[in-house]
């Protein structure tokens, strides 16, 4: 059974990697079923958050503002991990945002983990009729998490939700709770050309309008696909 690992969970500004942002990370680092050290930071997604990320997560704008991009995170992110699989709640969620992060600014598209999905083990030990979400299992084994939905208390409410199950039911299936390699492809996203920041600016300067996004930090695509919103709604210059 695996004790070491890195206890890891993000906020993000909704659920697709290839378009939405990371914008906060909570780690901790656990040796030998010990917590031994934390790494936490807000994200600047250069982008305005919804109203539903701002009510589930308690992370306003302002929060934001000052906070680093995820550019010069990423590198510390890797550092801090170092070779521990990764432990989470749905990890491949949290690894799929990492993944594509560490592709765009680390350079580094082939960053392989191993994960432990803590979802997965709660699918196989909890009853059927019983919810799987992070704060409903840590409920059904009174688990206390008073910062539900903040990445480092949520990274550490995996953690103790996953030191309960193998006082549980290590004995009976050690199998269950080894890592296992984690898979997910990405190619790196390059940024808007200059003749698409020019286009967009013209397009909301002629239209007088207000987008929720930085545009010095789209990428080609995502410049692209905020173009054909604006023409599909606005119409040409």
């Amino acid at each position: 059974m695996t004790d070491s690992y890195i206890a890891i969970d993000l906020e993000t500004t909704g659920l697709d990697p290839k378009w939405d942002k990371i914008i906060e990370i909570g780690a901790v680092r656990i040796e030998h079923g010990k917590e031994r050290e934390t790494f936490s930071t807000l994200v600047n997604p250069r982008m305005e958050l919804s109203e539903r990320i701002r009510n589930l997560t308690g992370i306003s704008d302002s929060m934001l503002q000052e906070a680093p991009g995820i550019e010069t995170v990423i590198g510390s992110v890797k550092d801090f991990c170092g070779e521990l699989p990764l432990l989470g709640h749905r990890i491949m969620f949290d690894y799929s945002f990492l993944k594509r992060a560490a592709a765009d600014w680390g350079n580094d598209k082939d960053w392989q983990k191993d994960g432990i999905d803590t979802l997965t083990l709660c699918r196989e030990f909890m009853p059927a009729e019983e919810k799987k979400a992070l704060a409903s299992a840590c409920r059904y084994f009174g688990i206390e998490n008073a910062e539900a939905h903040r990445a480092e208390a949520d990274a550490r409410a995996a953690h103790r939700l996953y030191q309960t199950l193998i006082s549980l039911y290590g004995e009976q299936s050690p199998q269950a709770f080894e890592a296992s390699p984690m898979v997910y492809k990405v190619k790196r996203q390059q940024p808007a050309t200059k003749r698409q920041k020019e286009r967009l600016h013209d397009l909301i300067k002629y239209h007088k309008i207000n987008v929720s996004v930085q545009i010095e930090y789209l990428t080609r695509n995502e410049a692209s696909r905020l173009t054909d919103q604006i023409l599909s709604r606005y119409g040409k210059i």
